[in-house]
């Protein structure tokens, strides 16, 4: 039976633009008939997987520069320009779908060979492929010359390293239908926070001072205007990682599995996207974390917030906020008969105990280590 972590956050952010829009203003949802601020799920996900990939020292690398890095490794080592771009096309002919070839361009930006789509693959695997090209040097320079040059690189070979994973491959997926067999579908969900409340964005008029006019009593200091938005709330943050889906992918290795949720879990509390930072700083922790493992089915809490929030008298939002997940949480409960609920626990601001989110924790470490003792099969 599957087993489920469940991760909810309820996060106060001040003035800030995590997640902007085409425009620069930052992304919005409709929902329970009012406008919400909204942080995708994309902008979440990447510092996660960065924070994650560090802790572990497994490394993964989304590019579409592939074809030009390998050609300069290989240049570096005493190839010529010509039999180095000729090992590209080779790798790309190798892994062709269906009688097509990996599609690859010349950048407008750089000049270089650049792939179409981007490649999401271990930082490994860029040397190994440089390690074939090298084995098979010889061949690949004789066949260069001739006029219909045969396939050199192994067809298996190549497609062992596109199609290769590791953790942070594992965790969080790989959509590429261009390499078959590459895809991997994540171990991880994570879903688009929102705010509990209605909200829009502000504009923010600013000037920069030009430090040479300033001093000119004839001239303005003002060297630059123009308007940026932000926005602040209360949002509300959610994922889930599926235990049986993450341990098929790294062959039943417990140990490097609970490193790497309890890595997981400790980045989706402590880590934001970074849009904007140095101009905002919106360096805030969750106000409440609620870590649950169900082995039914995962349970988001977002309807907690279909009804939006609304700020206490003489108080703020926050609050009313975690009353409300509680609640929901009450209404989970008695609707499910706690059936799947296999472990339940929260932390947060204050000396509020909050009865239907199970046991109270002291600090997120607690909280993640009991979580993922309880997630993870004993021995």
């Amino acid at each position: 039976m599957a087993r489920f972590l469940e991760l909810h956050a309820l996060q106060s952010i001040p003035v800030a633009n995590l997640n902007r829009d085409d425009l620069g203003s930052p992304k919005m949802v409709t929902y329970g008939g009012v406008d919400r601020i909204r942080i995708s799920s994309q902008a979440q996900k990447r510092p996660i997987r960065h924070g994650v990939e560090s802790d572990l020292g497994q490394f993964a690398f989304r590019t579409r520069q592939l074809p030009n890095r390998l050609q300069s490794m290989l240049t570096g080592t005493g190839w010529t320009p010509e039999a180095a771009a000729f090992a590209w096309q080779q790798i790309a002919d190798t892994v062709g779908k269906e009688g097509k070839q990996l599609k690859f361009e010349i950048s407008k930006q750089t000049g270089l060979p650049i792939t179409a789509v981007l490649l999401l693959l271990p930082d490994t695997a860029l040397g190994e492929l440089a390690d074939l090209c090298q084995t098979h040097q010889s061949d690949l320079e004789r066949e260069q010359a001739t006029k219909k040059p045969a396939q050199v690189l192994p067809k298996t070979g190549v497609l062992d390293i596109l199609k290769s994973r590791n953790v942070s491959i594992s965790m969080f997926g790989r959509m590429l239908a261009e390499v078959p067999g590459a895809n991997v579908d994540g171990a991880v969900q994570i879903a688009h926070a929102f705010t509990t409340h209605a909200a829009e964005p502000q504009r923010d008029y600013f000037t920069a001072v030009d430090d040479w006019l300033s001093g000119d009593e004839d001239a303005a200091g003002t060297g630059h205007l123009d308007t940026a938005e932000f926005s602040a709330g209360v949002f509300y943050r959610y994922g889930c990682l599926n235990l049986d889906d993450f341990l098929k992918y790294l062959g039943d290795d417990h140990e490097m599995a609970a490193r790497a949720v309890a890595s997981f879990a400790d980045h989706f509390l402590m880590t934001l996207p970074q849009a904007k930072k140095n101009s905002t700083a919106p360096h805030t922790v969750p106000d409440l974390a609620y870590l649950t493992v169900r082995d039914r089915r995962p349970v988001s809490f977002a309807a907690a917030f279909e009804t939006p929030a609304r700020p206490a008298r003489g108080g703020g939002i926050a609050g009313p906020s975690r009353d409300a997940f509680n609640a929901y949480a009450a209404d989970v409960h008695r609707l499910t008969a706690g059936r799947g609920l296999c472990f339940g626990g929260h932390v947060t601001v204050g000396t509020d105990t909050y009865a239907h989110l199970n046991e109270r924790f002291d600090s997120y470490a607690g909280l993640i280590d009991a979580a993922v003792h309880a997630l993870m099969p004993q021995p």
